[in-house]
């Protein structure tokens, strides 16, 4: 009986050891950050570049805004988070 009690104890104190050390995770951004900075950068120019030839019109401006806006505010979050990080 005391046998099977303290092996029980044991697994249990073992279970929960390993279960608090996966639940340690580092805090921050996903590293796919820099994937949103280049898409950012190639939205930018293909804009640039569209808003000076004859293809131009409100619905390509919209469209490239729609992808960029979202963009913009992954970057400014990385950014903040990279400069918190440093302080």
């Amino acid at each position: 009986m005391l046998t099977s009690v303290l092996s029980t104890t044991t697994t249990t104190t073992t279970t929960v050891s390993a279960g608090a050390i996966s639940m340690m995770s580092g805090i921050g951004l996903p590293e796919y950050g820099v994937l949103a900075v280049i898409a950012l950068i190639l939205l930018l120019s293909a804009k640039e570049v569209l808003s000076a030839s004859k293809h131009w019109n409100t619905q390509v401006n919209l469209s490239l805004n729609m992808a960029i806006f979202p963009l913009l505010t992954a970057f400014a979050a990385i950014v903040i988070f990279k400069v918190a990080e440093i302080i």
